[in-house]
């Protein structure tokens, strides 16, 4: 059977996952791209994979629509032929090195921030329930896969820094009063603050640091980009 008709009460369902509120609802989200569907195979995280007519691709639950349904469905300009269906993961229990992002808003540096943390070994992100989506279309091909092989949890920052102060250190990321990076010392546990991109950590959650550390560069460049700056603070701070 091949799906033709956009019309079709299940593509329109589809379709909704292209909206945060219904994959909210669902608990599901999409997937583009034959790497990324490999991806989430790899991780069982598929519930049916969805294939353009012409697309040949082998999976026992797969559907094939027209390419016209195809091009409905994608977000992209110019669809691959591919897309899977996912079911989003269970959080899992914190590790020692945790990541905590307090509304950050670009697709692009969450996808950057999520690829990082896996290269250097950080466990655990931790995103304040008004961060950029991470299950939109845009931060998902920005991870390149990488969204499959950490543990994400959406808190409140406030109550979850609160619930683990006492066993780990907060880190915030101030230039003003906080100590070169390759001056703090590392510690079995800690949680690294990284805030807004134009607005930076709130004052709420900045008021819960134990300490605060910073990047030096030069004075020519004012500030880093934030994806950038989790980036090398996650790499001096990993365990490679």
């Amino acid at each position: 059977m091949i799906y033709s008709s956009i019309n079709n009460d299940f593509v329109k369902e589809i379709k909704k996952l292209n909206e945060k509120k219904y994959r909210d609802i669902t608990n599901t989200f999409l997937v583009e791209g034959e790497h990324l569907v490999l991806e989430a195979i790899k991780s069982k995280l598929v519930k049916y994979v969805i294939v353009r007519e012409d697309y040949n691709f082998d999976y026992d639950n797969k559907i094939v629509v027209s390419e016209k349904v195809f091009k409905y469905i994608s977000n992209l300009d110019n669809p691959s032929g591919i897309m899977a269906v996912c079911n989003k993961p269970e959080s899992k229990d914190i590790g020692n090195k945790i990541i905590v992002l307090d509304n950050i808003q670009d697709p692009g540096n969450l996808g950057t921030i999520i690829r990082s943390s896996v290269a250097f070994n950080f466990d655990t992100i931790v995103l304040s329930k008004d961060t950029v989506d991470v299950y939109n279309s845009k931060v998902i091909r920005a991870t390149q896969g990488m969204l499959f092989k950490v543990n994400i949890i959406i808190a409140d920052l406030e109550e979850f820094i609160n619930n683990i102060n006492s066993e780990y250190k907060i880190i915030g990321t101030n230039v003003v009063n906080g100590k070169k990076i390759k001056d703090f010392k590392n510690v079995e546990k800690f949680a690294i603050i990284m805030g807004n991109e134009g607005q930076g950590v709130s004052s709420k959650v900045a008021q819960l640091c134990h300490e605060n550390i910073y990047i030096p560069m030069n004075k020519n460049c004012e500030s880093l980009n934030v994806g950038v700056a989790a980036s090398i603070i996650m790499y001096e701070l990993g365990d490679l």
